[in-house]
């Protein structure tokens, strides 16, 4: 029997990419701590391309620990629920003004308000994507 919820082909539940959202925009709100992945490539070329050039980011990427479902990310408790507290941490990161304070990203490094505004819109876009949405 198979004891986590992602599909046999490897990807997220619908349900854990709510909980992976949460994590990665507590990550841009300054609340949750997480290891830096970043190199020179990655706060430059792969940065720029991540977040300016007009291409799909490519699907079965590894995530950071710490914002993995099956790792050490926030568990699925109640998908009303987590869907919620996706909002909220939405509603926060998109009015949140520009006071130059924004934490550094685990692999691109320092980013500006619109840098981290672009990178949200563009990783709930490629999870939501992945569901057909």
């Amino acid at each position: 029997m198979r004891r986590d919820t992602r599909p046999l082909w490897g990807r997220m539940s619908a349900h854990q990419m709510i909980c992976h959202l949460s994590d990665a925009y507590r990550i841009a709100a300054g609340e949750k701590p997480v290891s830096s992945v970043s190199g020179l490539l990655q706060r430059t070329l792969v940065k720029w391309i991540a977040l300016y050039l007009p291409v799909r980011w490519p699907t079965g990427l590894a995530t950071l620990r710490e914002i993995d479902q099956l790792l050490a990310g926030t568990k699925p408790v109640e998908f009303d629920s987590d869907v919620a507290a996706l909002e909220t941490l939405l509603d926060r990161i998109a009015t949140r003004r520009d006071d130059g304070n924004w934490p550094e990203h685990p692999i691109f490094g320092r980013m500006s308000h619109r840098s981290w505004l672009r990178w949200g819109y563009l990783h709930m876009d490629h999870h939501l994507r992945q569901f057909g949405a």
